[in-house]
């Protein structure tokens, strides 16, 4: 998978899908040379055209004439103040108070499989043939930086993982400004850009721009991966759509501060940077310690954004998350969050767990407010002790009681954040993070606990795990609800006060690690008031996450069709809740509300303390539905057909097993028209050879004929807010 070309100084790593092409120019500067379909061999190695582009592009030193510049080169990883003006990958601040960085190939190493990198989410593979790593060591010979280039080529995925490791060899300590993941170079800017804006309850806007000369930065300053952005850049042909046409996707698994910045530069040329957010961020290096970045995920395809997608779906459910939830059928929840809220006791809690069992149900969720004082959201967190109050003979009694009904029992957390009132604040207020003397500000009436430091990690992981062995749990959802600021340490001096978001991350996934590992029955749900910080890095400890707090259907019909150009479903839960809708007061069909709940992992949100004979006669023909089909919408190959992005009156997607044998369809009426034309669909994913029945018809459809010409939806769905479900299988 990784061609080392002695004679030609190239690396040709590739798979049945996929080259990445990249050579050493001069015995010296590494650059870059092709990314995209899998090519036999590479032969148009150093062809990058020679030519003086004048003074304001200097030449290297070393170079022998006019004709080379690192400032209009393809180049691996760029760096800072040698001559090439575009924004660098990595910036150091040395000793002597200077910043220029001048990288020269070293040596490198090929190995089979994939290291993990210690301390950090990632990638991995089960065993050593599912992938090569290629190393390359680049060395700047005066201010003995060593900067290590990690490449893995998956033999079964068009993906390639990288990332970087900072070394210090010299002899006196470092500053990293800026240390990204990766850096590539494309020789050509006839692109359009793909990103994720949002915001609380609107997480996950698909946005589609051309790019334009200059500099485009996306990012997150707030201490998480976000709900204004996704940690992740694509770029796309103009030409492309969902079903053809090449894609490129860069995604972190980290879920910190990042940035993700192109730069189309004078020649019209462009470059893709991405990692860790240089705002607010320095590292400090003493002799020989090393900084490992994060981990970027580098997807291409040629077969649309659908095709882009399942390369990352597929990698995702297979290389990223662990544990033994990973290939498992997720469970049906009900959350009593909007039934209740805080105002819950036991004999509240049985009988909402009574009536969820009826209806098929199989976990019962306990949210916000069952332990310290906890009544509201002004206190107790920090404090993981039962709530005696609610709870006078403890959890365990209620715990017993649910699983005695044949379900799971699950419960909410926040562990990362803190109460101003609550006896951890009290005992230790210098846990924080703050900036000195600044005065904290609070959001949600919380702060946050500083995880960098070993001490406060250690209280957390001994207070869950003391509650956890006394306690069956199956089921965490660990929540997140407010960004950082002020930030600063109590624990470190005053020249690494700004590696604290940084070594807070550390912090976080080594807590991570170490829970799961203790208890890894427990099936964990990522959750940051809603979908804040759904990113890779959470998923590679938690195999699924909350989507949004906004359960409204139509609203979740946008926001998940977006999360699945990165996300599978079955890392999507979504629940069926009350209308009008808690968050946007409108009121959709209980068919469409659980049709975009079944589209991940179907959960209920309803107020089931009072029973509503329609209504629960609908939710147990739809739970009755789900089991039925669980495996084919939770492990099926997810396709896009029609997006509320380019067509806001209607969406729809499908679901294929992967034996091509069945199929479900999915379409969505948003704003019905009056008069409005007939809709064909055409299907995708099919076998072209099979031929299939739809629903109860007996009439067999070839595979190529759904896909080529589609179906009608008859009837129209002429109103709003309604879908409908088509169940396609092959004649046994």
């Amino acid at each position: 998978m990784i061609i080392w070309n002695a004679e030609q100084q190239t690396f040709h790593l590739c798979n049945q899908h996929i080259s990445y092409v990249l050579g050493i120019e001069h015995q010296r500067y590494l650059v870059h040379c092709y990314w995209g379909k899998r090519v036999a061999t590479f032969n148009q190695y150093h062809d990058y055209p020679k030519l003086d582009r004048s003074s304001f592009s200097p030449t290297p030193a070393t170079w022998p004439d006019r004709t080379f510049s690192l400032d209009t080169v393809l180049q691996e990883f760029p760096g800072h103040g040698a001559g090439d003006y575009r924004e660098p990958a990595f910036e150091v601040r040395y000793a002597d108070g200077t910043q220029v960085s001048n990288l020269h190939y070293l040596s490198h190493r090929i190995e089979q499989g994939k290291p993990r990198l210690e301390g950090l989410p990632n990638t991995w593979v089960e065993t050593s043939d599912e992938a090569q790593t290629l190393t390359i060591t680049l060395a700047d010979p005066i201010t003995h930086l060593q900067v290590e280039l990690s490449y893995t080529v998956f033999r079964d995925h068009p993906v390639i993982a990288r990332s970087t490791r900072f070394i210090n060899q010299g002899e006196q300590p470092l500053r990293l400004l800026r240390a990204l993941s990766c850096a590539v170079d494309f020789p050509d800017s006839n692109y359009q850009q793909i990103q994720f804006p949002g915001a609380w309850a609107r997480e996950r806007q698909l946005h589609r721009q051309p790019l334009n000369p200059g500099i485009t930065v996306l990012d997150s300053k707030r201490g998480a991966s976000s709900t204004h952005q996704q940690p992740f850049i694509g770029l796309v042909r103009p030409e492309t759509t969902e079903m053809h046409g090449e894609a490129w996707a860069l995604h972190l698994v980290y879920s910190g501060n990042f940035t993700a910045r192109t730069e189309v530069d004078a020649y019209q040329q462009t470059r893709l940077l991405l990692g860790i957010n240089p705002h607010g961020f320095g590292w400090q290096l003493q002799p020989n310690e090393s900084f490992q970045t994060p981990e970027a995920v580098m997807a291409w395809s040629e077969n649309g954004l659908n095709g882009l997608s399942q390369a990352l779906h597929r990698l995702y459910r297979d290389n990223l998350v662990r544990g033994q939830h990973r290939h498992q059928p997720r469970p049906i929840l009900a959350n009593n969050w909007e039934s209740t809220y805080f105002d819950f006791n036991e004999e509240k809690l049985l009988t909402f767990a009574r009536n969820a069992k009826q209806l098929g149900v199989e976990l019962l969720m306990l949210d916000d407010g069952w332990f310290g004082e906890r009544n509201d959201d002004t206190s107790s967190l920090g404090d993981w002790f039962v709530n005696q109050k609610k709870f006078p003979q403890g959890l365990r009694p209620l715990i017993d009681k649910v699983h005695q009904q044949e379900m799971k029992f699950g419960l909410w957390f926040e562990p990362e954040m803190i109460s101003r009132r609550s006896d951890l604040f009290a005992q230790h207020p210098d846990w924080v993070i703050r900036a000195g003397e600044q005065l904290l500000s609070e959001g949600r009436n919380q702060y946050i606990l500083d995880l960098g430091h070993a001490e406060v990690r250690d209280n957390i992981l001994s207070q869950m795990s003391i509650f956890l062995e006394k306690h069956p749990i199956d089921y965490i959802k660990w929540d997140m609800n407010r960004n950082m600021t002020e930030v600063g340490s109590s624990a470190m001096p005053p020249e690494q006060q700004q590696e604290t978001a940084h070594r807070y991350m550390l912090g976080l996934y080594a807590l991570l690690d170490a829970l799961t590992t203790r208890f890894p029955h427990i099936l964990f749900e990522c959750c940051a008031g809603g979908g804040g910080r759904f990113d890779p890095g959470m998923l590679y400890y938690m195999p699924q996450a909350w989507v949004s707090d906004n359960t409204d259907a139509a609203s979740r019909v946008y926001i998940q069709h977006a999360t699945s150009l990165l996300y599978p479903p079955i890392m999507q839960c979504a629940h069926v809740s009350e209308v009008p809708n808690h968050q946007m007061g409108r009121s959709t069909s209980i068919g469409m509300r659980g049709a975009v709940a079944m589209s991940g992992n179907y959960g209920l949100m309803l107020n089931l303390m009072h029973q509503d004979a329609e209504r629960d006669r609908a939710v147990t023909e739809q739970i009755a539905f789900y089991k039925q089909h669980r495996q084919l919408l939770q492990f099926g190959t997810f396709w896009r057909l029609a997006s509320p992005w380019q067509h806001p009156d209607f969406a729809a997607w499908m679901f294929v097993s992967p034996d091509q044998h069945e199929a479900l369809v999915m379409a969505f009426s948003l704003v019905s028209s009056a008069s409005a034309p007939l809709r064909q669909l055409k299907l995708a994913g099919l076998d072209i050879q099979a031929r299939y029945l739809i629903d109860e018809s007996p009439t067999e459809i070839g595979g190529d004929e759904l896909m080529y010409r589609g179906i009608y939806i008859d009837p129209p769905l002429n109103r709003d807010y309604v879908s409908r479900i088509w169940h396609l299988r092959c004649r046994q």
